[in-house]
């Protein structure tokens, strides 16, 4: 065997990893090594973007666009632990990840991925005291409150990737090496492991199960209180402005939650593996392209305050 193997006693332990990547067929790579690094380009650019107008643009610095900073800054980290391997993937013969460099990415991608839903899950909630509790909002959002709702983001989303990391550490992976994926995924490593992994599902189902309970559960009642005080409102003018602030957020929630509990939340023979790697392209790849996208082309204090910044630096 080829493989690079650390001999500890009688058993042989797994130092690298192979990954298979997204596809076999050799004549879709090229094409699809384009395509992906095109995503990556305009998820840079259009994060880097929006923080950039966020942190310029003194009218942006309210709540909502404060969570939308974190949101992008979540999406640019996120999308660089996961896109550039996978573009290695497309175009090298062999890919290859070290023991240490699969648990990093692991950690940060797990780290990412439960910022990210917390992060829309306080979105929501700025959302509901915004459009249920107006006159309680500079208090109730204070720059205080926000800071404070941020840290707890990261903290939270520390624990979970500590948590499913940790575990991982805790199996030994003797022989099987190949991974069946484009990155460090948590199933497709516990396929891997000749030690029990019981503990390991244990923890999937209580943090995913965390993750899609109280997020899913805070999304939906802030929205039902919301839909409920916008039809309340006389004017179309008015339901349409309150509308307009929140469907940026349920677009990238729906996209976001829909593909992750896809993805994990069923018995595990029900998606072939190569269904799963589709279905997590969804919100690893694209979702990190489309939060910009979509808060800059639906908000229109994104716009003005780009056509501003834009037009300031033609004057000069």
């Amino acid at each position: 065997s080829h493989w690079k193997r650390m001999d500890i006693g009688n058993r042989s332990l797994v130092t690298e990893f192979i990954l298979v990547g997204l596809t076999k067929h050799l004549e879709i790579q090229v094409p699809l090594f384009f395509l992906f690094l095109g995503i990556y380009i305009i998820t840079v650019a259009g994060n880097l973007g929006l923080v950039t107008l966020i942190r310029l643009t003194s009218q942006l610095h309210t709540p909502m666009y404060y969570f939308l900073f974190n949101l992008s800054c979540i999406d640019l980290c996120y999308s660089s632990v996961i896109t550039p391997k996978l573009l290695v993937n497309f175009v090298s013969k062999r890919n290859t990840i070290s023991y240490a460099g699969c648990m990093t990415q692991l950690f940060f991608y797990c780290f990412f991925v439960n910022a990210e839903c917390y992060v829309l899950t306080v979105m929501a909630y700025d959302r509901y005291v915004a459009i249920c509790k107006p006159l309680l909002y500079k208090v109730t959002m204070s720059p205080q409150v926000c800071s404070l709702m941020a840290v707890i983001v990261y903290l939270g989303a520390f624990i979970a990737a500590w948590a499913h990391t940790g575990c991982m550490l805790r199996l030994t992976f003797c022989d099987a090496n190949t991974i069946n994926h484009y990155m460090c995924d948590i199933l497709p490593l516990l396929e891997l492991s000749c030690t029990s992994t019981h503990i390991n599902e244990l923890v999937v189902l209580i943090i995913v199960g965390f993750d899609v309970a109280v997020p899913g559960l805070t999304v939906i009642v802030s929205y039902v209180f919301i839909l409920s005080s916008i039809l309340r409102i006389s004017s179309t003018e008015g339901r349409s402005k309150a509308f307009s602030t929140c469907s940026s957020h349920i677009i990238v929630v729906s996209v976001f939650f829909g593909s992750g509990a896809f993805m994990y939340l069923h018995p595990s023979s029900v998606l072939s593996m190569n269904q799963k790697k589709v279905s997590t392209i969804f919100y690893t790849i694209l979702v990190p392209m489309l939060n910009p996208l979509i808060y800059s082309f639906r908000n229109k204090e994104v716009k003005f305050a780009l056509k501003k910044t834009l037009s300031r630096n033609i004057s000069f």
